[in-house]
């Protein structure tokens, strides 16, 4: 992630000082976690719901449990972009809101100030309108398109309300398994994860993939050699499940 980190900076003409690291890495982890198709089990669909989280809160707190192949919610592209900026508030990062590149897409930006204007990053919460490659911190689209960003601050979910513990420890196992790994091998991941969740790809295929990705790695990058070990175990856990 550090690596990421100074590669962002580099690209965004920032320093340290105007673009945190503990803020950055927090922003991060909750994208690769979030995003569509990313190590929450998040999925997008069409819903027609309005822009805000809360079907998404509805359905985890439905949850009584979670798998590494299985759904844990549904949900459009507005829904995801406000899930990820009520969560990035929550967690005590400001200024991010969201941003409608077109008439019917959403995606999620941060607006951080700096010289001689503020700094907007692009957080594709999916790939709709991008390639496969585009990532936290996309030039895919132009945040610059709307005049203003307004923070979310709506809140979607009581500060006393509980997912199940099942559910909890799902998504913080998951975050154990997989915030060390570079972002491009969670994006290539993430591929095949999205590919299991909306049935293009089976379990057996998506971990032969993976498999031969992971042999591809230097030796040298364990953290990503371990996410891969991860989730090929799991989806190999999936296949001999009853």
């Amino acid at each position: 992630m550090r690596a990421d980190y100074d590669a962002l900076l580099a690209s965004q003409r920032m320093s340290a000082a105007q673009l945190p690291y503990a803020d950055y890495a927090y922003l991060r982890l909750l994208f690769e976690a979030t995003r569509d198709g990313g190590y929450w089990n998040l999925h997008w669909a069409i819903t027609d719901r309005e822009p805000n989280s809360d079907a998404i809160w509805a359905q985890w707190r439905s949850l009584r449990g979670a798998t590494p192949t299985g759904i844990t919610a549904t949900a459009e592209c507005d829904e995801l972009s406000a899930l990820y900026a009520f969560l990035a508030r929550r967690g005590g990062v400001r200024n991010v809101g969201l941003f409608w590149p077109t008439s019917n897409h959403t995606v999620a930006v941060w607006r951080i100030a700096s010289t001689p204007r503020e700094t907007r990053i692009v957080v594709p919460t999916t790939q709709i309108f991008l390639t496969q490659s585009d990532s936290f911190g996309t030039r895919g689209f132009d945040p610059w398109k709307q005049a203003k960003i307004y923070e979310y601050g709506r809140r979607d979910i009581a500060d006393d309300a509980r997912l199940p513990p099942a559910l909890v420890a799902f998504f913080l196992a998951q975050n154990d398994k997989y915030a060390r790994a570079s972002g491009l091998s969670l994006q290539h991941m993430r591929q095949l994860r999205d590919g299991v969740l909306d049935g293009s790809l089976g379990a057996d295929q998506a971990a032969r993939q993976a498999q031969a990705q992971r042999d591809r790695i230097a030796s040298s990058a364990i953290d990503d050699r371990n996410a891969y070990a991860h989730f090929i175990r799991d989806l190999q856990t999936s296949t001999r499940a009853p």
